[in-house]
């Protein structure tokens, strides 16, 4: 079989913006399918009622601070990924991605049975209503089984993306996703018969376990996915494909490198995912229709999320390889154009969201009062996009170059300090409803970019970029 061709930043015959987008495409597109797929999932579950909504999403941000612990290693995974792969270095990079493995296999089984083990307390800790604190145990139970799977396609995936892979990440998650979409309407709806074209008439079975039945399809899907990407690691030949036949005798000069660029990546997602759950929590004592219109919102305005994240991945993968590379000349160029075109691509988004806001939820629940509360949220993060995908771009810029401790500091000042603080403030004192959050949430992320910007005109990452590039690792 052929070597596939790899990405590479040396290749100087190509513009900027089309490496951009050479890295962006596929990251875009997966993540309009997972949007997609999440919309659908989110709108069987909503079909159910508002307290079968409430169950699926009570414990997201708990759950999401558990998970952000793993996920945050792939920040260091990526970056020496991308660093490595700038300076032509496959053996180091292969070396990662069996540290990759043994990492999840290692702290990924602990963190699962963890959360299996707190089905129940999860939810009650977070304030769920007694009608459904049941079924939101029953869901975190499930779920937990397919969890080891989730979190190694998610750290594998960053592998990819780290030496400029980012079409297999889209192809595990498109089939993660169409596993869980069609799991989902065979499990939760109970047999029924279908009409098609007002002529053709015939029973589709069903399963008709509700919202058990959604939690079973979405650990099959993580295994699949999860699957998925190890045998891409294992058998996909183009120079980086790994074998059991390899030493996986953990190396802990490597494994210091790796730990002291995620760490501060680590606290910074527990940072923000605590913050999400006392603002949650907060939520909370609004009643069940604030926290069903809560996680509709948030659901929609992941809408942004699919070029947000599409462009900060862009942005870490190619000022790595600038790094490892020693073009930093270009690591400038990447990063500035990169926020030009983000910017553009933001405001359409944007305008998208306030223009289509009530009928975007109105997709997801019948429920006329979670409908008006969770559109008028939305229309109020919709100005937050451009903000909030500077942010990312120039967060992932300094990650490329590893520079991940500034990252936390920003996110811990501006999440405690303004985003936490004034919600609880005006949600439990001055007894605001919930589009006050969105307002505090805009002036956080300006807050946020404003000091993030400040970092990398200051040039502190270059620095520390060309230190860690320094640091040689034996492969």
């Amino acid at each position: 079989m052929a070597k596939k061709r790899v990405f590479d930043i040396n290749d100087t015959s190509k513009s900027p913006a089309r490496l951009i987008f050479l890295l962006a495409w596929p990251v875009f597109l997966e993540q309009i399918f997972t949007t997609l797929v999440s919309y659908a999932d989110t709108a069987m579950v909503g079909a159910l009622g508002k307290n079968a909504t409430a169950s699926v999403s009570i414990s997201n941000s708990p759950i999401f601070l558990l998970n952000g612990i793993i996920m945050s290693l792939g920040v260091g995974i990526t970056t020496l990924v991308a660093q490595a792969t700038g300076a032509g270095e496959k053996a180091l990079v292969k070396k990662l991605i069996r540290h990759a493995v043994m990492i999840i296999l290692y702290l990924g089984v602990p963190m699962t049975l963890i959360i299996a083990l707190l089905h129940r307390a999860i939810p009650q800790w977070m304030g769920a209503d007694p009608e459904i604190l049941d079924t939101a145990a029953q869901y975190n139970l499930i779920v937990s089984a397919g969890r080891l799977f989730s979190l190694m396609s998610m750290t594998l995936n960053s592998v990819f993306r780290g030496y400029g892979d980012t079409k297999t990440p889209l192809k595990a998650n498109l089939t993660m996703n169409i596993v869980n979409i069609v799991g989902n309407y065979f499990l939760i709806n109970p047999t029924h018969e279908v009409q098609l074209f007002k002529k053709f008439i015939f029973t589709v079975p069903g399963a008709g376990w509700g919202v058990a039945g959604a939690a079973a399809a979405t650990a099959f899907s993580m295994f699949v996915g999860g699957m998925f990407t190890l045998l891409v690691a294992f058998l996909r030949k183009n120079g980086f494909e790994i074998s059991l036949k390899e030493s996986y005798r953990l190396d802990w000069k490597l494994m210091k490198k790796i730990f002291r660029i995620s760490l501060p990546a680590m606290l910074e997602r527990i940072c923000m995912s605590s913050s999400g759950i006392f603002v949650t929590k907060s939520v909370a004592t609004l009643g069940t229709v604030s926290v069903a219109a809560n996680s509709l919102a948030l659901t929609a305005e992941s809408l942004s999320f699919m070029p947000g994240f599409a462009f900060q991945m862009a942005a870490t993968t190619l000022v790595g390889q600038c790094i490892g590379a020693n073009r930093l000349d270009r690591a400038k160029i990447f990063t500035r154009t990169t926020c030009i075109i983000a910017s553009v691509v933001m405001l359409f988004t944007g305008a998208l969201i306030y223009i289509f806001s009530t009928q975007i939820i109105s997709f997801f629940t019948p429920d006329a009062e979670v409908i008006e509360l969770s559109a008028a949220y939305l229309r109020v993060v919709a100005f937050l996009q451009i903000p909030q995908v500077l942010c990312w771009v120039f967060s992932g810029a300094l990650r490329g170059a590893g520079d991940t401790q500034y990252n936390f500091y920003i996110t811990a000042a501006t999440n405690w300090g303004i985003r936490t603080l004034f919600s609880i403030l005006m949600i439990r004192v001055f007894g605001f409803g919930l589009v006050s959050l969105g307002y505090v949430c805009l002036v956080e992320t300006c807050v946020r970019l404003g000091l993030l910007f400040l970092r990398y005109r200051g040039g502190k990452w270059i620095e520390i970029g060309k230190k860690m590039s320094a640091e040689k690792i034996s492969a």
